[in-house]
């Protein structure tokens, strides 16, 4: 929502939020609860008329939904006021402007692009995803999948070698790594006893990664130096994971396979278009920020 809409969105709700309060000064006659309005079909229910131009409930659905997250969620009540009035401010100050300039012309064009545009994603992505399509992904994903071994550690991590010694010497006499962690790791992960989850081959930097790959569950390294500084690594456990289940990678293939279907539907329209480009290593770049040119 742009700067301008905001001003004028923000004026109408102060003005519609201020009125029940007036009008409970009017006086305390209660009045009968106004008629409901039957609402039309595709929101061509009208709720004004501003000089001959009609603005319907469609209008302002609309409108809602471009509102930012802090007018959203106000109630629908003052939603509607205030939206209403918005939309009648715009509109006396569309007729009062006469015809349009150039650039509004050309932003009125690439904003019906966009409009247009979105409406034939969305029709594409509405029935991309089936339970056929996520498990066709999921095969074309997993199928080939080989399990792979993932590692559990601990490390404690020193700025020296000599301190990442005593603390071997202090484990072998029968402290507590987690403790030792806790006391002395520079690391993140010292609050937590040292402790780095688990994680596959690859994902730590290679001396590390190598002195896991050397230890046995259960067992501790030798002093590994890293760019971080020195460590002292315990291997926790190990396990073979193989392919997830398909309810775990729902989300992130359903994005694929809606990414896929909008690609292939716009490149098939791209193919069957009649498109003639200019030569653009014959356009200054520069004109690109030349704002001047659309008052010409």
């Amino acid at each position: 929502m742009s700067k301008r809409t905001t001003i004028l969105l923000g004026t109408a709700l102060s003005l519609m939020i201020g009125l029940p309060a007036h009008a409970q000064e009017t006086g305390n006659v209660e009045e009968a609860p106004a008629e409901m309005v039957k609402i039309d079909a595709n929101g061509a229910t009208v709720l004004a008329n501003v000089n001959g131009e009609d603005i319907t409930l469609g209008h302002l659905i609309v409108a809602r939904q471009g509102l930012s997250p802090q007018y959203q969620n106000l109630p629908n009540d003052v939603l509607l006021q205030g939206l209403l009035e918005q939309v009648i401010q715009q509109t006396v100050l569309g007729q009062a402007i006469g015809e349009l300039s150039h650039r509004a012309e050309l932003q009125l064009e690439n904003q019906r692009r966009s409009v247009i545009a979105t409406e034939k994603v969305d029709e594409v992505i509405s029935t991309a995803v089936t339970e056929e399509a996520l498990q066709s992904a999921y095969d074309e994903a997993y199928a080939d999948a080989e399990p792979t071994k993932e590692f559990h550690a601990a490390h404690i991590l020193v700025e020296a070698e000599e301190k990442a010694k005593e603390l071997i010497v202090e484990l072998e006499a029968g402290a507590d790594f987690a403790e030792l962690a806790k006391e002395h790791s520079t690391g993140p992960s010292g609050p937590n006893g040292g402790d780095l989850g688990w994680f596959g081959k690859g994902m730590m930097v290679k001396p590390f990664e190598d002195a896991v790959l050397t230890l046995e569950p259960g067992n501790v390294s030798a002093p590994v130096e890293t760019q971080f500084g020195w460590h002292v690594v315990k291997l926790n456990e190990t396990r073979m994971k193989g392919a997830p289940p398909l309810d775990e990678v729902r989300e992130e293939l359903a994005v694929k396979i809606e990414t896929d279907a909008v690609e292939m539907a716009v490149q098939k329209l791209l193919d069957a278009a009649n498109i003639d480009r200019v030569d653009l290593n014959t356009i200054d770049p520069a004109a690109l920020g030349n704002l001047s040119l659309l008052d010409q």
